[in-house]
């Protein structure tokens, strides 16, 4: 099945179990930079986990460690959004731009904090350029309500109405495009809008339940029989219930049935990382490590600080015995956790068998 695992020896991938680790040297006492970024991937992974107080105090480390860290900075400001300290998350955005200027992101936050803040022409000002943003696509939810709080009823609800395009399943921009329509006195439009929102509210129930469903079917029945019940969830026009059905294969170990729907989430949502970067994991646990290479190098360019996606296309590249570009890639999971003392080993053999070549 493909290529065997013949050349992992050295590249570890613990969180896979996927190979032997070689021991490793006792580690210098690291510098302020590599403290910095141990501390701010512990941060990314809380993040991950929605430990917004923990991730916090992490970054506040990586700050101390290295105040110059524009990145870090970044994500300790949307660590302090995430819980609701928008005077402190304001204060370190704000401290960005003399720096980054008038970045997406940067003005992004901002606009949200504006409109918390009920300064509604700052807002529709910072979030206007954004609108259409591929990268922020929930620019247009927000720039409609600060048009709505300004005043601008028909800017607002042709913003919601592009919000809802985007994003037919959230029922929070069906409800709020419902209110705007029934100011306006379109009575029909808001009804059919509140339906939407109904709906929205009612799938999201309905999708709990046979997520719960198919995680039983899949731990305690024959996969033909779990397929029939996971099937529900699986919509061929909704990345996201397919991601969904894409992971909930992969967490089972059935990584031949997560390929599809995770193929059909990458191409209904090509920025969606979650999808590529799934599709990568389960390739790779097929051992179709050629297929696997194209959907971790999109996932790793989508979201280029995930540690996992890094170390696992470091070791695609390297089973396909292509060191040279294995070698950055792993370089830079070596900077997100230089205190992984697997991660270095791996780095060291690399860099070792690179010097031979030369």
């Amino acid at each position: 099945m493909g290529i065997q695992i013949d050349r992992l020896g050295y590249l570890l991938l613990c969180s896979l179990g996927l190979v032997i680790g070689a021991g490793a040297q006792p580690a210098e006492p690291p510098s302020m930079e590599r403290q910095a970024t141990v501390h701010a991937g512990n941060a990314s992974r809380l993040m991950q986990d929605r430990l917004f107080s923990e991730a916090g105090a992490e970054f506040e480390q990586a700050l101390a460690a290295d105040p110059a860290n524009d990145a870090v900075r970044f994500q300790y400001a949307t660590c302090l959004f995430a819980q609701g300290r928008n005077a402190e998350a304001r204060e370190q955005f704000e401290s960005l731009k003399p720096r980054l200027g008038e970045s997406p992101g940067l003005e992004y936050y901002l606009g949200r904090l504006d409109l918390l803040a009920s300064d509604f022409p700052a807002a529709v000002r910072r979030l206007r350029s954004l609108e259409s943003s591929p990268d922020l696509p929930q620019s247009a939810f927000y720039l409609g309500l600060a048009y709505l709080g300004s005043g601008s009823l028909a800017e607002g609800i042709r913003c919601l109405e592009k919000a809802a395009a985007r994003s037919p399943h959230d029922a929070q921009v069906h409800y709020r495009l419902a209110r705007a329509y029934s100011e306006a006195g379109r009575a029909a439009d808001a009804d059919k809008e509140y339906r939407e929102y109904r709906q929205s509210r009612a799938d999201l129930r309905t999708t709990e339940t046979d997520v719960r469903a198919c995680n039983e079917a899949l731990h305690g029945r024959a996969i033909a029989e779990a397929k029939a019940i996971c099937g529900r969830i699986g919509d061929p026009n909704d990345p996201e219930r397919l991601v969904m059905l894409g992971q909930l294969y992969g967490d089972a170990g059935e990584f031949a049935e997560a390929v599809e729907p995770l193929r059909m989430a990458a191409k209904l949502d090509p920025n969606s990382f979650e999808a590529w970067h799934n599709l990568g994991l389960s390739l790779f646990r097929l051992n179709r490590f050629e297929e696997a290479r194209a959907p971790l190098e999109r996932a790793a360019a989508l979201n280029p600080g995930f540690f996992d996606t890094l170390n696992l296309l470091a070791a695609t590249l390297y089973v396909l015995r292509d060191d040279a570009a294995a070698l950055p890639v792993l370089e830079r999971a070596h900077a997100l956790r230089p205190d992984d003392a697997q991660v270095a080993a791996a780095l060291e053999q690399l860099r070792a068998a690179a010097k031979q070549k030369r």
